[in-house]
């Protein structure tokens, strides 16, 4: 468990505060890219790590973000008129570029040189990876851009999508490094031994420091069949990368062998954007859009799991997620449909800001543990003006996760040895 204290410490991450000072360490994923998906076309409202911004794409392609007030008199930049590369204050006119430079104030005289004087808070951006990428922390410190294998797998091979979710980041993210329970809130095939997971709902783990978080490795004894092991990467401040190469039906390949993920990146103190990646590590298996949207579907975030024109789930706890009781009886574990949102009922379930105080863990939660563990040491780091782990991309660029049964009386170390290395 957690003392108030650090919970609050690594919780909050507005500006000011120790857990938002060391999330504005890295890039965050703002934006995908679809959603700006012309020059000059609309401005779009974002808000993360408490903060409100406007992003729009300029005359000649360039995305910005910016503050979402204008420095004049605080009127809203997002009816602004985004023209001529630059975007547009339709209260007095006033102007600002990509850079958050004033490129024109018509209200003032010709001759004034107060645009010169005036910017309206912008920060860094780089685009790659279908996404829009943010740097909100000091300029001294900015890093790299990343360089994920998935950002650099070819767009044919790529998807990328998010989801809102409705609590802190930190109980989304912990959600998505505990193995041990897809055994039980993703027990689709009540008593179905060929279901992977029902195998062995105890995993045994092994969490092993690195330079940009931790490996993590659970193993699931399969008996006669040897081991289903899988290797996970939790790259600071919030991302999990995991494979899915091996069905959870049977012991068989997946029918596209993939690799997937998430970073969960705090909206605000209270909300999180769940960016969910999959990628193809296989040159020959592109990933199609009718595999895909079948995917997404099962995943419980596909279109008809949305609420129009977002990307908020129909399912929440308003109407308890939709949950199905005779469901949960005959036929999965949770009486919920969608892997994902039989995760968000439990996480959001938790109220907005988990009380970690009242828990008692276990063997089970050793992913957990180390999470916090690098978190807290993570935020003193910054406090102390040193670089937290994971903002240089050369400790993780060459690692990617990977899964597979391992026959009885074999290694997974010598099994996965030419699989831990990114292809792309």
């Amino acid at each position: 468990m957690l003392k108030p204290e650090e919970n609050e410490r690594i919780t909050r991450v507005g500006p000011g505060t120790p857990g938002g000072a060391l999330f504005r360490r890295y890039w965050q994923p703002a934006l995908l890219s679809s959603e700006l998906p012309a020059n000059d076309g609309p401005p779009l409202r974002v808000r993360l790590l408490g903060e409100d911004l406007v992003a729009f794409r300029d005359s000649n392609g360039n995305a910005g973000i910016v503050d979402a007030f204008c420095p004049h008199r605080r009127a809203p930049l997002f009816f602004g008129r985004n023209e001529e590369c630059g975007l547009r204050c339709v209260y007095h006119g006033w102007k600002f570029d990509v850079h958050g430079t004033c490129v024109d104030m018509p209200s003032e005289p010709p001759d004034s040189l107060f645009k010169t004087k005036v910017t309206v808070n912008a920060y860094p951006v780089w685009e790659g990876g279908s996404v829009i990428w943010i740097y909100m922390g000091p300029p001294e410190f900015q890093p790299p851009p990343p360089n994920y294998e998935w950002l650099r797998a070819p767009a044919t091979h790529r998807r990328v999508s998010k989801t809102f979710e409705d609590c802190n980041y930190l109980q989304a993210l912990e959600g998505g490094l505990d193995t041990a329970h897809s055994s039980f809130v993703h027990n689709e095939r009540l008593g179905d031994m060929n279901w992977v997971r029902n195998r062995d709902g105890a995993p045994r783990l092994d969490v092993e420091r690195t330079g940009y978080g931790y490996t993590y490795v659970s193993t699931r004894n399969l008996g006669a069949d040897g081991s289903y092991v899988r290797v996970y990467h939790f790259v600071m401040p919030a991302q999990q990368m995991r494979g899915g190469v091996t069905s959870w039906t049977a012991l068989a390949q997946a029918d596209v062998p993939r690799l997937d993920g998430h970073i969960w990146v705090p909206v605000d103190d209270e909300n999180t954007m769940v960016w969910n990646m999959l990628w193809s590590y296989d040159r020959n298996f592109p990933i199609g859009d009718d595999w895909y949207a079948k995917d997404e579907a099962r995943w419980g975030r596909g279109p008809d799991d949305l609420i129009p024109g977002t990307v908020k789930l129909k399912k929440n706890l308003a109407n308890d997620f939709m949950i199905d009781r005779q469901m949960q009886k005959t036929k999965n574990f949770t009486g919920i449909s969608g892997i994902n949102t039989q995760d968000m009922a439990l996480q959001v379930g938790m109220g907005p800001i988990s009380d970690r105080s009242k828990e008692h863990l276990g063997t089970s939660d050793k992913a957990i543990i180390a999470c916090r563990q690098l978190l807290l040491e993570a935020v003193a780091a910054v406090a102390d003006g040193k670089p937290p782990r994971g903002v240089d991309p050369s400790s993780y660029e060459r690692v990617r996760p990977y899964d597979a049964i391992v026959p009885p009386g074999k290694s997974w170390e010598t099994e996965f040895a030419g699989e831990l290395v990114a292809k792309f």
